[in-house]
């Protein structure tokens, strides 16, 4: 494997085809259908897999067959297979559904609306995760014009990682057979501690999405009238939320939400934060006078990877401000979203909270949690030493750097299913999420650089996997 050809490939492929189809793809809003209950009579969803399966078509890449998978009222799937040595398999996956639009863009930008700046391509969906078959597809065309041994390799695109992978496992069984056992699982939805190495990701949080609605009447009415006798639905659900999360610290109360950090993860944590610093916090958009809830980068990437914390993603009920006439309402509802330990089993932990939540409610009011998705986090195995060596090259060779670990806070079902399903396998979970990249936030961006560079490292394990197989 040739360094600098490589380097010089995967920039003009980059730069001539990749980014002008990327600009493209972000243009079409193909939210996941959590966000998009009409999605497949919209038609986004179609777009955007029919513009990634004709830009791999073109590549020419002998040996690979692409095919698009549809299971009745299902989101589609793109699997693709490359011929390589069948003793071995090596199992690669993205995702190409997207996060709604949100608030907040700067000026110039929004996203449907590709915009690069200062080496950075901005729109919804680039980084998370509309890349990823991009870059795995160079990855194995820069292998194949090395002409370097690969194992067979197989590529899976689905449609539904958004909205919990719940489309996933039919897919996967389905197609268990094509699949085979996968030596090495090289997942891009991932993150990056910086954009200066390359990132393997030690472990993701689980998740249980659902909305919590406390209701008090059956219509609203007077507020001059009802308040003082109708007690708030908002000041019930303060209440109800004190049950799962101390309103002074945010710590999550439950501790059947718990778990014990692993001794390899704190050690991990320990090294990521002394080449992280005090970037674990200063990346963030912060107002002035705003300070973190820890100065301790150690403590804060505990809080991040390894601990549960609860965040308040979406509400109705309430007007805006405009709107907000006098009237006591009639109910509240806000959208949690509880990240969970790595490790946690995630079985029961549903009924768990409904009965924590629902039980008992105070003046007697109607209250109601109905999860959405969910499921449980992932914690990588031991690394085989030749997969630790590839790694260590391949960020040296393209970065200039060796490469690091680090836990992430966010979940990627998929993960989790493939640990249990192969419990044997070797997993390289990377990605170019990075700070300020801000994926499903507004002003979400794919550093183009890093992309590139990760496009050749993965090029590097793929043909490290073989031979050392």
């Amino acid at each position: 494997m040739n360094t600098a050809e490589i380097r010089a490939a995967v920039g003009a492929l980059w730069d001539d085809s990749i980014i002008p189809t990327l600009q493209q793809y972000i243009r079409i809003p193909n939210q996941s259908p959590l966000y998009d209950p009409e999605w497949a009579t919209n038609g986004h969803m179609q777009k955007a897999v029919g513009l990634a399966v004709d830009w791999v078509k073109k590549q020419n890449i002998p040996g690979l067959k692409i095919e698009v998978q549809q299971l009745q009222g299902r989101t589609p799937l793109i699997f693709i297979e490359i011929d390589g040595d069948s003793s071995s398999t090596v199992l690669m996956y993205g995702h190409l559904d997207k996060q709604p639009a949100m608030v907040g863009w700067e000026e110039g930008l929004g996203a449907w609306t590709p915009v690069i700046r200062d080496g950075k391509l901005y729109g919804r969906g680039g980084a998370d995760d509309g890349y990823a078959i991009f870059a795995a597809v160079t990855a194995v065309k820069m292998v194949k014009q090395q002409r370097a041994p690969h194992s067979r390799i197989v590529i899976i695109v689905e449609c539904c990682e958004e909205s919990g992978s719940v489309d996933l496992p039919a897919y996967i069984d389905v197609l268990a057979e094509r699949i085979g056992t996968p030596r090495l699982i090289v997942c891009l939805d991932s993150g990056c501690g910086n954009y200066d190495q390359l990132w393997m990701t030690t472990s993701l949080r689980g998740s249980i999405v659902g909305n919590l609605t406390v209701q008090v009447l059956t219509e609203g009415v007077h507020s001059g009238d009802a308040s003082g006798i109708v007690p708030s639905s908002f000041r019930i659900l303060r209440q109800i939320l004190n049950r799962i999360e101390d309103p002074e610290t945010g710590r999550i109360i439950p501790e059947w939400l718990w778990v014990d950090v692993p001794a390899n993860r704190l050690e991990d944590t320990k090294r990521t934060s002394s080449v992280l610093g005090e970037k674990v916090w200063k990346q963030f958009p912060w107002v002035k006078g705003m300070e973190p809830v820890a100065k301790d980068p150690v403590d804060l990437l505990l809080n991040r990877t390894w601990r549960p914390m609860l965040a308040y993603t979406g509400q109705a009920g309430m007007p805006d401000l405009v709107q907000g006439g006098n009237v006591l309402r009639p109910e509240t509802s806000l959208k949690l979203s509880l990240r969970l330990p790595p490790t946690l089993s995630a079985d029961g932990i549903e009924k768990k909270l409904k009965t924590l939540l629902e039980s008992d409610p105070p003046y007697g009011a109607r209250v109601t949690f109905d999860p959405e998705k969910g499921g449980a986090g992932w914690n990588a195995p031991a690394t085989a030493p030749w997969l630790e060596q590839s790694v260590e090259r391949a960020s040296k060779a393209f970065f200039g750097r060796p490469p690091m670990t680090l836990g992430e806070g966010g979940s990627i079902p998929f993960m989790g299913m493939l640990g249990e399903r192969y419990p044997e396998t070797q997993f390289l979970i990377t990605g170019v999420l990075g700070p300020r990249s801000n994926a499903h936030g507004p002003n979400e961006f794919l550093e183009i650089q890093t992309a590139k560079n990760l496009s050749a490292c993965v090029a590097q394990v793929l043909a490290d996997e073989r031979s050392s197989g």
